[in-house]
């Protein structure tokens, strides 16, 4: 590899380019990116270019001798690469939409990644990401893939069962922003706090929170149960704990279990919502029209702060650690999406989960953590059923499966409503969902 580093990233127009740009600038030192290739769809040219051009304007202020390629080809641009990334949107962010406002009218949670929304994002994806593990092996076989393709776990669950491909890792950047949540609460620098995590994603947990190596997990559970201290991601609203609910959890949930933990509150603010402002997903449009005008601008040669205003800032810094970490061999530890291997106890050995890992030349090797808390062991084990489920149907294409995964999801109140909601998305996105449409058809 002493030639530099080739990187794909797949959904190269995404608005997060920049930020993936900056932390490859920011690291050249220790890891010489000689060509960056960003690749997306013939709907997604126009993005491309915007960003692909900003790109070439960071690389050429930071004086490096990285090559930015933009291609709608994704085969010409695999081959012989080191690292893939993958931060794609099948549907774009219209498909987002629909996730979000179907679900809403039979007074179900809709959300991008969890319940119905959840199920639909990963039922167009996989078959997608299946595609792009076939090139990889044949065009780069010892690249590692580096997915931020949401659903994340079940992503990276179905590209454990489904391919042939044993480099993947996936990648969040939940447990970052709650790692800075709680750095923020204590008012000290994020570097000083190590957090056990463990669970899966967007359904983690922090077991135990250290400040220079001292277990501040009391003082953090005290800080989360008083609401002034809003620990949220951009995209999830920060309604307050109970605080003794909190105190009797003793582990650090993350945003997304206000959608398990507080479903009533977090419907009804979502139905205000849809009403007053739109869906998440239309909000995001409109943030990202304003940022793609930045993107444009000639003068521009950075990432804009305006950026951190998506509910995705600090994932592309974590993708640009872990890709430095795997090809440094620097066996620091990072939370990701990876094969259990024993290290939750109470999840199957061959399933993806959400841990901290050792980061090696090999890959990431889990932390063994045990058993989670009887609290939370059944939520995370129902979440890793649907996972796994959805999975299979996402590859299947069968009907009964789908619904199945549909109704164990928590969120899902009946299989009757699951029946009804599963019915009107499928038909919403039935272009994007070939596998489904086939079966019929023959």
């Amino acid at each position: 590899m002493s030639k530099g580093v080739k990187i794909v990233t797949i959904g190269g127009g995404s608005s997060y380019t920049p930020e993936l740009v900056e932390g490859f600038i920011k690291r050249y030192d220790e890891l010489p990116v000689r060509e960056l290739w960003l690749v997306d769809i013939e709907a997604g040219r126009e993005k491309l270019e915007i960003v692909g051009n900003l790109a070439k304007r960071m690389v050429e202020k930071a004086g490096l001798p990285i090559e930015v390629h933009l291609t709608l080809d994704r085969r010409e641009a695999l081959k012989d690469a080191d690292f893939v990334t993958t931060q794609f949107r099948v549907g774009l962010l219209e498909a987002r939409a629909k996730d979000e406002r179907i679900p809403l009218k039979y007074n179900v949670i809709g959300q991008e990644t969890n319940g119905p929304g959840g199920l639909f994002k990963g039922l167009r994806t996989i078959p997608v990401i299946l595609e792009i593990c076939k090139d990889i092996e044949e065009l780069c076989p010892e690249a590692w893939l580096v997915n931020f393709t949401n659903p994340a776990g079940m992503v990276t669950e179905a590209v454990l069962r489904y391919s042939n491909i044993k480099k993947v890792v996936g990648l969040c950047n939940v447990p970052i922003g709650m790692r800075m949540g709680i750095a923020k609460s204590l008012e000290v620098e994020p570097e000083r706090v190590q957090v056990n995590f463990a669970g899966l994603n967007h359904m983690v947990f922090g077991l135990d929170t250290f400040l220079d190596g001292k277990s501040v997990q009391e003082q953090v559970i005290e800080a989360m149960a008083n609401p002034e201290n809003e620990m949220t991601m951009k995209n999830i609203s920060g309604l307050s704990w109970e605080p003794d609910f909190i105190r009797g959890l003793g582990v650090i949930p993350c945003g997304y279990h206000r959608y398990y933990y507080k479903t009533d509150e977090m419907l009804k603010e979502e139905l205000e919502k849809a009403e007053t402002e739109g869906t998440r997903a239309e909000v995001v449009q409109r943030l990202e029209t304003e940022l793609f005008e930045l993107y444009k601008d000639p003068a521009l040669d950075i990432k804009p702060p305006q950026l951190e205003k998506r509910g995705g800032a600090y994932y592309s810094d974590a993708a640009c650690s872990l890709i430095n970490s795997i090809y440094n061999d620097k066996r620091d530890i990072q939370p990701v999406n990876t094969r259990n291997n024993g290290a939750i106890a109470s999840i199957p050995n061959d399933s993806a989960v959400e841990v901290n890992s050792v980061i090696t030349k090999d890959g990431p090797k889990p932390i063994a953590v045990g058993d989670l808390p009887v609290a939370v062991r059944g939520l995370v084990q129902q979440i890793k059923s649907f996972e796994r489920v959805a999975a299979e149907a996402a590859v299947t294409g069968d009907y009964n499966t789908a619904l199945l995964a549909m109704t164990i999801n928590p969120l899902v109140p009946s299989d009757k409503v699951g029946k009804q909601i599963l019915d009107e998305m499928l038909e919403a996105h039935k272009e994007h969902l070939p596998q489904f449409f086939q079966k019929i058809e023959a």
